[in-house]
């Protein structure tokens, strides 16, 4: 159901207007460096230091060639209202932004992504999937949403638990996957302890196991 502004695991929209998501949720500095192309390590919200904090699970860290290469590939982005972050509206809901059209961020806004559909496609191959149990970024408690910040103090203003949660992320993902198997599907959770959003790099070994043993079927 997109990143950000929905509170349970049917996608409800927290407000109306899908607040707390699209190209407006992005931190500023972040996008600053970005753009910067900065590959430094001095700055909280430098690129390296958020791929290194987040991507994946400290004290993780990819050898410093093959780091340069990640940086380098993310440092590729282009920045900006057409593209990373995209565009924002302003909204009298708390944290006061709404999803504009365009940009990276507001295709993944739950005002125009509702992947939920899945579950009833006609023709249903086995799904596999592979997730890291200490995701930072895609989780039920996951440091990039506005309901997890707000409660924390990040951002002021929150309005509480019972209208911006935490987004179910990973809740929703699984009653999707639970009704695509009641429809007929089938689909495998695997979920690689310590490891955080890239099981791929994290734990390249037993994530090629998985894949291995899957891709027969």
């Amino acid at each position: 159901f997109g990143f950000g502004g929905t509170k349970d695991v049917r996608g409800t929209p927290c407000y109306a207007d899908f607040a707390g998501s699209g190209g407006g949720t992005a931190n500023p500095q972040f996008v600053e460096l970005m753009a910067a192309k900065d590959t430094g390590s001095d700055q909280q919200a430098s690129p390296r230091n958020v791929m290194n904090a987040f991507y994946w699970k400290p004290p993780f860290r990819p050898e410093p060639a093959r780091e340069d290469a990640y940086l380098d590939g993310l440092l590729a982005t282009a920045t900006g209202p057409d593209n990373y972050p995209g565009d924002m509206n302003p909204s009298a809901n708390w944290p006061n932004v709404a999803p504009g059209t365009r940009g990276i961020n507001n295709a993944l806004s739950p005002k125009f992504c509702n992947q939920g559909g899945f579950a009833d496609i006609g023709h249903k191959p086995a799904v596999l999937w592979i997730r890291g149990a200490d995701d930072q970024i895609v989780s039920d408690r996951s440091m990039f949403d506005f309901g997890v910040l707000g409660e924390f103090g990040v951002v002021p203003g929150w309005p509480g638990a019972e209208v911006f949660p935490a987004q179910p992320m990973v809740s929703q993902m699984r009653a999707v996957l639970e009704r695509y198997k009641q429809n007929g599907g089938e689909y495998n959770e695997s979920v690689i302890l310590d490891c955080g959003h890239g099981p791929h790099i994290e734990a390249f070994d037993q994530f090629m196991t998985l894949v291995d043993e899957f891709l027969p079927r």
